[in-house]
């Protein structure tokens, strides 16, 4: 097996205990940061983490000719003042943009403030399907042009923008995004619907309206933009990241551990704490900290008829599909049985051989169904060698490792590393036994 994307070699089966801070919404940022090439002012974000994903979109936004100055750890200054569109049309361009599949957010604001646009056909995570027609058919709705060229790139006319009544085919978070920036400065008035409502899409219209954009509605399905001529500076403090959250409450289970999670920003976490005290999990609200105690065991609860509970994902303020794989490995040790059910993505359940492999009781039904039978402590998972496939299954293999006996191997770390800010250091501090390698 290679190893030359670097591994984790992680001693499972050790208590931890301490405080963790969830690092900025990683989802987030992709948008937000996209956002500054909407404006020639002067944008200033808070809260900005470190992984490679984000780093490598900055990166991209500075090869445009961004004036990127960094603050301080987390906080950056943007100025988009100087945008050399011509940089679409670079070997350089082509090559980054087609490595990172949060690229895709520059989009919306070229073609609202410069009336064209290009992308080659972007990376990420092999979680099944993950079609870019929401994309294309609202900015085609918006009155764009665009073609898909013989050389793998999407190529968009977007000199003649105006308003429309748009309905969304999916309620995806980056299409949804991407058709705001678009919208913000079309000529008119734009109707959103069965748009996505995720806090993040709601902290993107709340940055734009404080640069002067003109919309309502966000927080529901249903969006409406005001075009206006132009857009002005801010500052803006990025959501901490959820998803981590979530990782952390199942870590804290898997291990028994007693764990604080710092800063949460709980009343935007939705139905994610409730999730996690259906699989039995105790935690305690401390203003806007989560405490987890050390737990000897916990029971997952079922419906109301006595039916085997199931966990399922779906667009907000649904439960994320991000936190399913957190969710499957977290039952493993619990008392009862689950049924998993990942409905967006048909690959994102593949990784379960791993945890079989590891000793844990769970059929896989289908692509996005498994069952997982608690083994409430009564035997061990076992530590193994093992491959992270994408970035939040990986995060559950870790966290696998860490309540395991013995020692595991995770190699291709780099995809934790994507989505993860140092996350063997903050792991570390709790008292983990992990090194990279």
């Amino acid at each position: 097996m290679s190893t030359e994307l670097g591994e984790f070699v992680v001693e499972g089966g050790h208590r931890l205990k301490g405080e963790i801070t969830p690092q900025g919404a990683k989802n987030e940022a992709l948008q937000i940061l996209c956002a500054v090439l909407l404006t020639e002012e002067k944008v200033t974000i808070h809260n900005i983490p470190n992984i490679i994903d984000v780093m490598k979109l900055i990166d991209i936004l500075k090869d445009f000719g961004v004036k990127v100055k960094k603050l301080a750890e987390g906080s950056f200054e943007f100025i988009a003042k100087d945008v050399n569109i011509d940089h679409l049309q670079t070997e350089e361009y082509s090559q980054k943009a087609s490595k990172l599949r949060g690229s895709i957010m520059v989009l919306g604001p070229l073609l609202a403030r410069f009336g064209k646009g290009k992308i080659p056909k972007p990376g990420g995570d092999k979680i099944g399907r993950r079609r870019l027609d929401t994309h294309f058919l609202g900015f085609k709705t918006l009155g764009a042009k665009f073609d898909y060229t013989k050389d793998g790139f999407f190529k968009i006319d977007a000199t003649d923008l105006h308003g429309s009544y748009i309905l969304l085919d999916e309620p995806s978070v980056t299409g949804t995004a991407n058709v705001i920036m678009g919208a913000v400065m079309a000529k008119g008035k734009t109707t959103l619907y069965n748009a996505a409502c995720e806090p993040y899409i709601q902290q993107l219209c709340k940055m734009l309206n404080r640069m002067g954009a003109n919309i309502t509605g966000h927080g529901s399905n249903l969006l409406t933009i005001e075009g206006v001529d132009r857009l002005g500076g801010t500052t803006h403090t990025m959501l901490p990241d959820m998803i981590e959250i979530g990782s952390f409450i199942g870590l804290a289970a898997m291990t028994q551990s007693e764990i604080t999670i710092k800063n949460c920003r709980i009343d935007e976490l939705g139905q994610i704490p409730t999730v996690f005290k259906r699989l039995g999990i105790e935690m305690e609200f401390r203003g806007d900290d989560i405490f987890i105690p050390a737990q000897e065991s916990y029971q997952l609860d079922r419906f109301i008829d006595g039916s085997i509970l199931t966990v399922a994902d779906g667009p907000w303020p649904l439960f994320t599909p991000d936190l399913l794989s957190i969710v499957l490995v977290t039952a493993i040790q619990a008392k009862g049985t689950v049924l998993v059910h990942q409905k967006m993505f048909e690959s994102r359940l593949f990784f379960v051989d791993k945890l079989i492999d590891m000793g844990a009781q769970i059929i896989l039904n289908d692509p996005h169904r498994a069952t997982v039978i608690g083994m409430n402590r009564q035997s061990h998972l076992k530590g193994i060698r093992m491959s992270s496939p994408d970035i939040r299954a990986g995060v559950a293999l870790l966290i696998a490792a860490l309540s395991a006996e013995g020692t595991s191997v995770i190699s291709n770390i780099d995809q934790i590393d994507r989505g993860y800010q140092d996350i063997e250091g903050r792991l570390k501090a709790l008292g983990a036994k992990i090194e990279r390698r």
